[in-house]
């Protein structure tokens, strides 16, 4: 079977429960809509799912032509409006200083509500973990299938890895030796430049955000001696060289 994408999955805000599209516009910066905003705590820290679970069980959506957010709550509240920005603000993300606007409206005072500690909505210039050279991910169906054997489960939830990219057609962990190459994929020409290393995030659910799988162990077990750029790989990271939509159903092609 010739490999193809098979899922894309994307959130408004990063941290937050992923939604799955049928199609992306990638350019430099990743996804046209996808993780355009994160959310900070009072010391000005990017927080997510792994420092708070909850996150994982609000859905978000945006709006890139009209500028309209919302906020949806486990409990079926809703928030939403027109996105409005306060002053800018320079806060941690992971190990390095950004700066991003703050948003005005009822978002932050929500989410500070619903986890109980006071959280901020601001949007960054790019909020992707690794920058431009991390603005895409990629995952193969083969490689959540081997993983979840290794569970002794019957499937392990794509969502789980927060990828940008579901492929089948390649066998488990194919991918890992795309790094280096290029990779054409619908009409976006990708450079991978690294392999995802996994962290507590992973183990929880995807939607309620409570701890339920041990992840980091279990890729521990067959993983753990991988020549990889980063440890405990599932996954894989790259660049947009030339942008472009990418629908499922797109054909993946490598390079030479």
């Amino acid at each position: 079977m010739p490999a193809s994408v098979t899922a894309l999955s994307t959130t408004a805000v990063k941290g937050m429960q992923l939604r799955q599209v049928e199609r992306v516009k990638l350019d430099e910066l990743g996804a046209r809509g996808d993780r355009s905003f994160c959310v900070i705590d009072e010391r000005c820290r990017m927080v997510n799912g792994k420092q708070v679970g909850e996150l994982q069980a609000v859905v978000a959506d945006h709006d890139p032509g009209t500028g309209d957010l919302s906020l949806s709550f486990p409990d079926g509240a809703r928030v939403d409006g027109s996105i409005e920005y306060a002053a800018n603000v320079r806060f941690r993300f992971f190990s390095r200083e950004i700066e991003g606007r703050e948003l005005r409206g009822p978002w932050s005072a929500a989410l500070s509500e619903f986890v109980g500690r006071p959280l901020r909505l601001v949007a960054p210039k790019i909020a992707v973990d690794r920058g431009p050279e991390g603005a895409t991910s990629l995952i193969s169906r083969a490689s959540l299938r081997r993983l979840a054997e290794v569970a002794e489960r019957d499937s392990v939830d794509a969502r789980r890895f927060r990828m940008l990219i579901e492929i089948d057609g390649v066998a488990a962990h194919e991918e890992d030796r795309w790094v280096g190459r290029h990779v054409r994929v619908g009409e976006a020409l990708l450079a991978p430049h690294g392999h995802v290393g996994r962290c507590l995030v992973t183990s929880r659910d995807p939607e309620s955000g409570e701890v339920d799988l041990p992840t980091l162990d279990l890729l521990r077990s067959y993983r753990n001696h991988v020549v990889s750029t980063e440890p405990l790989p599932f996954g894989i990271y790259g660049q947009v060289l030339e942008p472009g939509v990418v629908r499922i159903g797109d054909a993946i092609e490598l390079d030479g």
